[in-house]
């Protein structure tokens, strides 16, 4: 495992002085492209050495911005729970709307997603999910998102065709390798199993395989149910729970992370961390950063980089403010 830790660390590496080189190189083309252009008064190729400066601010923008992933987990991948909050099926149906975003985001990073669990919402939408996210700095990324999500809107379930609100929350745990031990007594821990309930959705294993772990001390209950084998689902909601009791002893670390953890009692008023709000007006804004845009169906559709850039950056620094 230690190897692995290694090569891990060394493709990180080769693949952060491949994007410097890679910057330096383009930026000395349009550096070389503007000179020339200025010489003979080329105004095409003048435009042309501006877009590509510009490219270059954003990509060197990004890399500053992956720079500050530094944690301990922060390159690993995520698990990603959403569950439905006050709000009944308008809830329900705002969770699944979540699920989406967040699957369309992992998908322009070119991360993998995988369900784990999913049940169906009453009537429609969705109760909960949970799925893994796999690819470099996918917990980095989605650390911030931890929280309490707020949709205003005119409701499709409503004849009368009035503005609702509703809840729902997301919670992000890192998948932890060999190389972080934690430590589980199966004494504290009770173990079902069960067959999916409800329509299931089209991720979910219709059989008697599904399984539940409840971790006595801490009440923390993960399950698993999209594998055909009872052992592999089981398998499953053991990492899950690892990377649960993981995440609980970094939140001890962190006080900002602490005080976020209290919330997770009550998914509603009070407690959220952004609003989206499709009606009167199109806001999607982040209570904690006050990063706010009108582009809702681009947030929707998993335009989320704006939000978390500067979420983890607004840690970064009330880490560093807190005392050591």
């Amino acid at each position: 495992m230690d190897a692995q830790k290694v090569m891990r660390e060394r493709t990180q590496l080769e693949t952060a002085v491949a994007r410097t080189r890679k910057l330096e190189r383009d930026l000395d083309d349009a550096v070389t492209l503007a000179e020339l252009a200025d010489e003979e008064g080329d105004e095409a190729s003048i435009e042309e050495a501006r877009r590509m400066i510009a490219d270059l601010l954003a990509r060197i923008k990004q890399a500053e911005l992956e720079s500050l992933l530094s944690g301990e987990a922060d390159p690993n991948d995520c698990y990603l729970e959403i569950h439905a909050g006050q709000g009944g099926t308008e809830a329900q149906d705002w969770a699944e709307m979540m699920a989406r975003m967040y699957s369309r985001w992992a998908e322009r990073k070119g991360y993998k997603v995988e369900y784990l669990e999913e049940s169906a919402g009453d009537g429609a939408g969705i109760k909960s999910v949970t799925f893994r996210i796999t690819g470099l700095n996918a917990y980095g990324w989605l650390k911030t998102e931890s929280g309490v999500h707020r949709l205003v809107r005119i409701s499709p379930f409503d004849s009368n065709a009035r503005r609702h609100t509703s809840f729902a929350s997301a919670w992000v745990y890192p998948v932890i390798d060999d190389s972080i031990n934690i430590e589980i007594d199966e004494k504290d821990c009770r173990i079902d199993t069960y067959r999916s309930s409800g329509a299931g959705g089209q991720h979910v294993n219709k059989t008697d395989s599904a399984v539940r772990i409840t971790h006595i001390p801490t009440n923390i209950v993960v399950q698993c149910q999209n594998e055909r084998s009872q052992h592999q689902n089981r398998a499953k909601c053991w990492d899950m729970l690892r990377a649960r009791l993981y995440e609980q002893e970094l939140e001890r670390r962190e006080a900002k992370v602490a005080a976020q953890e209290a919330a997770k009692t009550d998914i509603g008023w009070g407690h959220q961390i952004r609003s989206y709000v499709l009606q009167p007006y199109q806001l999607v804004k982040d209570l904690r950063t006050e990063v706010e845009t009108s582009d809702t169906q681009g947030v929707l559709d998993g335009d989320l980089d704006k939000f978390m850039a500067a979420s983890l950056a607004s840690r970064i620094k009330t880490a560093s403010d807190l005392p050591h």
